[in-house]
């Protein structure tokens, strides 16, 4: 653990930032500093002014006269946004944790490859399908090489706020990158599908992975076993619906995520898994920071 907390700053007060929020307010690593948004009315700011914390709603442009007051963004708006914003911030040396699409930094994911880029300033977390799905394929990329890899992320509607709505594309495209990038898979596919079932169902995930006839089925069930309790370290709701299932040289793994319920509801499994992943990353690069601190 750090000497002190590191602090940070949460760009985009919509569903993700809000959830975001609730969790750095536990966390004894990072300590939150500003909330930004540009709407006014926002619940997210409502929400951060009664905690506490400084808000604003005129974006990046009035946070960034106050750059002494953070050593880390999370960048929680939609992937065009982020384009913008990662010059600025990069020009005022801050860590940046981009939770959008938009991959202008390596892709991250907690249990694959963290430790890999904790000297970079700028890391994206991909999707809330890639978070969800990656480090299965790669468990099982570890026992048995992944030819083909799809997923398939189902959400309920009513989780997907307008800035998961604008981003289907770079879902899709950025997700697919993930899955080989990091997964280790040759060639991956994702599709992102919209439940409007009321009531909401939980975030569910199909993952189908190509692997050759003659794979040693046990050391895939364990590599996967063992992968989930590991996600659930800090992503509690993370589990198998059942265990993988073998058919010849495919193997699918069906998961569920149940949302910890800090700001939306527990169906919403999709953000909570994108923001129980930026804090893990947050803190492992608050404890990098403390070990060898940087000038700015």
């Amino acid at each position: 653990m750090p000497n002190k907390a590191i602090k940070v700053a949460i760009i985009g007060s919509g569903n993700i930032g809000t959830d975001l929020m609730h969790k750095l307010h536990r966390s004894n690593i990072l300590k939150l500093t500003w909330m930004v948004g540009i709407v006014a009315e926002s619940e997210g700011l409502r929400l951060a002014q009664k905690l506490g914390y400084n808000t604003t709603h005129k974006g990046i442009d009035e946070l960034m006269e106050h750059a002494n007051e953070f050593d880390i963004a999370f960048d929680a708006t939609t992937a065009s946004a982020h384009h913008r914003h990662a010059d600025i911030l990069a020009s005022s040396g801050k860590l940046v944790i981009d939770l959008t699409p938009a991959a202008i930094g390596p892709y991250i994911v907690p249990l694959v490859n963290v430790s890999e880029h904790l000297n970079k300033t700028n890391v994206n977390l991909i999707t809330c399908g890639g978070q969800a799905t990656i480090p299965i394929v790669a468990a099982i990329n570890r026992v048995a090489p992944v030819k083909y890899a799809e997923i398939v992320s189902t959400v309920a509607s009513l989780s997907a706020g307008p800035g998961t709505r604008q981003n289907i594309d770079e879902f899709t495209e950025t997700t697919s990158r993930g899955l080989v990038e990091l997964g280790g898979a040759r060639k991956g596919k994702a599709i992102i599908i919209l439940n409007p079932a009321d009531p909401p169902i939980i975030m569910r995930n199909t993952i189908y992975a190509q692997v050759g006839t003659d794979t040693d089925q046990q050391a895939i069930l364990s590599a996967v076993e063992e992968m989930v309790d590991a996600v659930q370290k800090y992503v509690p709701g993370y589990r198998l619906k059942t265990s993988p299932l073998f058919d010849e040289d495919r193997v699918t793994v069906l998961l569920e995520i149940r949302g910890a319920g800090d700001y939306l509801p527990d169906y919403a499994g999709n953000l909570d898994i994108m923001t129980a992943a930026a804090v893990r990353v947050g803190e492992e690069m608050a404890n990098h920071l403390q070990e060898s601190p940087r000038s700015t």
